[in-house]
């Protein structure tokens, strides 16, 4: 029984000596910029995680610039896409405030050069090559589709769209109405040089007869 107490005395002192440290750890405004190693870019939207205090995450902004409530002592982690991660641990400071600058270097992976050959051999290229059909290239082709027989034989199934049926109407319209004009024109005798000849010749005709008359 004694030693069952001991031990709940024990446990309550540890969880007391715990929890007095970790109200002692000091909160600061952790902030700082991201920038690449070498380019002194900035690096944007990095993934900021505070690993002693449950892997709480935030993100830095397009400008590489963070700031959130942290600890004194707390392991940042800083990840993001095509970059080394990288983890800081706040130090101690007098004031409440912290910023830290933070270089992240970039990740640059060199391929080793490949040159594709579509077939195994120069021999078996220059038979490819010799077996070319030239008479189906894209210039002939071209030629073929804009001929007037294919352009007749196309115009023959394709149906007018909504616009060339407008545009049509609207020179239909505009046929009609100036046939029309000249037609009303022309039934006015006044403007019809046929009317005018008529009238003169018979002014014509009646000046001979009174001079016969005369006679």
């Amino acid at each position: 029984m004694t030693g069952r107490v001991y031990f709940v005395l024990a446990l309550l002192f540890l969880t007391t000596v715990f929890t007095a440290g970790a109200q002692q750890k000091k909160i600061i405004q952790f902030s700082g910029l991201i920038s690449s190693v070498g380019g002194e870019l900035p690096v944007p939207f990095v993934t900021v995680t505070n690993r002693s205090y449950s892997n709480q995450a935030h993100a830095a902004d397009n400008e590489g610039f963070f700031s959130f409530v942290a600890h004194v002592g707390d392991t940042i982690a800083f990840t993001s896409v095509g970059f080394d991660p990288v983890e800081y641990v706040i130090p101690y400071t007098d004031s409440d405030k912290f910023t830290a600058r933070i270089n992240m270097k970039s990740l640059v992976i060199e391929l080793p050069a490949v040159m594709p050959y579509p077939w195994a051999s120069i021999e078996e290229f220059n038979m490819a090559f010799m077996a070319l059909d030239v008479s189906n290239d894209d210039a002939a082709n071209m030629r073929r589709s804009l001929s007037p027989a294919a352009l007749a034989a196309l115009s023959q199934v394709t149906p007018r769209s909504a616009e060339e049926i407008q545009t049509f109407n609207s020179m239909q319209r505009h046929i009609n109405m100036n046939n029309k004009n000249i037609n009303q024109r022309f039934a006015n005798p006044l403007f019809s040089p046929l009317a005018w000849g008529s009238f003169i010749n018979s002014i014509v005709k009646g000046d001979y007869s009174r001079k016969r008359l005369n006679y």
